[in-house]
């Protein structure tokens, strides 16, 4: 199974690190494995919120996720999206763009690429920044029985029976960015922000009207709760979306997949500017291994047999937001996001196996124990 799910993926990470070599030799090809390990650090979370989505989806579904998808990651937000940036910033066709990109500017080059995207950050940390918060929120906000860090997740579910607290939040952590953003950006920060809630609105609606979050966080206690992962596996593959229904959850799968790319995407100019070792880097490597993660944990049932790793994964999802609105004023180094991800998703995993051997043992008959 894990040779079967990965096995593309370190196939395209060899060829991707070969055509970094001949292409820039050993720098580039050093500077290709570093992105590429940086984008799979920073991506956990965005594995485990998207196989939550994707184990709704048909398997046809799922391989356009790992197809179609793909191309739409690579693409799209490794590719088009800096330089759609940097068009608009500097009023750019995209050919002039393309040309520029390719000129290899270094990031404190007034006009180069990397200098453009640079000065472009607070707005792209605002709008991400912002649909983030907005995700973690509503997530922590839900009330539901099964908690991982319960002196903080009961409080915020309490919070949650405010109507709209997770937009007040949003937007006062929002309004307080944009207050410590150089001058001269203040407004640019907030209707980015904006920009990112209302975006996140719309796709959380869309989300809803096909019932991305019905995934039966209801348990009583952990014992039913072990139940319901029994019966919840027995009928795998039953109900899934398929055609239009399919079809949507895909459009909210990407839009989702895209706003986890902003941190990476921004963070790979620090290390390099030269947009093809980005894409390798970033692009094959990257985006590869997280979508592959997550089809893998979608096979095995992961989430369902460790049930903290959605909490972990949405506790890192909010480190993630925090972090991406300081960068509108502090440097933030990216190997401190990545680390926080995996620390969360790391211990959501621990405390996973701890909780499943207690409910093991608590369901196990008192005669077996005495054996």
């Amino acid at each position: 199974m894990f040779i079967k799910t990965f096995g593309w993926s370190f196939g395209i990470t060899a060829v991707a690190l070969i055509v970094a070599y001949f292409y820039g030799g050993v720098e580039a090809l050093i500077l290709c494995a570093i992105l590429g390990v940086l984008e799979i650090s920073l991506s956990f979370d965005n594995a485990v919120v998207n196989a939550r989505i994707l184990e709704k989806m048909s398997e046809f579904w799922q391989k356009i996720f790992l197809t179609v998808g793909i191309l739409i990651a690579v693409l799209g937000m490794r590719i088009a999206f800096p330089l759609l940036i940097v068009g608009v910033t500097a009023n750019l066709n995209p050919v002039q763009a393309i040309s520029l990109a390719l000129e290899k500017g270094d990031i404190h080059t007034p006009g180069s690429y990397a200098y453009l995207l640079h000065d472009a950050h607070p707005q792209i940390a605002a709008f991400g920044g912002v649909f983030l918060l907005m995700l973690f929120l509503d997530f922590m906000f839900e009330e539901r029985e099964l908690h991982w860090i319960k002196w903080l997740e009961k409080p915020l579910a309490f919070i949650g029976r405010l109507h709209g607290a997770s937009m007040a939040i949003a937007l006062l952590i929002l309004v307080a960015s944009a207050l410590m953003v150089r001058p001269g950006k203040e407004v640019d920060v907030l209707i980015a922000g904006i920009l990112g809630m209302v975006t996140y609105m719309l796709v959380n609606g869309l989300g809803d009207l096909f019932d991305v979050d019905g995934d039966g966080d209801s348990d009583a206690d952990d014992i039913d709760a072990e139940a319901a992962k029994i019966a919840k596996k027995a009928n795998r593959g039953v109900g899934k979306a398929v055609g239009k229904a399919a079809f949507m959850l895909f459009l909210y799968l990407e839009v989702i997949d895209a706003s986890f790319s902003f941190d990476g995407v921004i963070g790979a100019f620090a290390i390099t500017s030269d947009p093809i070792i980005i894409a390798l880097g970033l692009g094959l490597i990257g985006a590869i291994f997280v979508r592959s993660l997550t089809v893998f944990l979608v096979r095995e049932g992961t989430l369902d047999d460790y049930e903290y790793l959605d909490h972990g994964a949405h506790w890192a999802i909010g480190a993630l937001a925090i972090i991406l609105l300081l960068t509108i004023s502090i440097e933030v180094n990216e190997i401190v996001t990545g680390v926080i991800g995996v620390l969360f998703i790391g211990a959501a995993f621990l405390s996973s196996v701890v909780r499943n051997k207690r409910v093991a043992a608590a369901t196990t008959p008192v005669g077996q124990l005495s054996r």
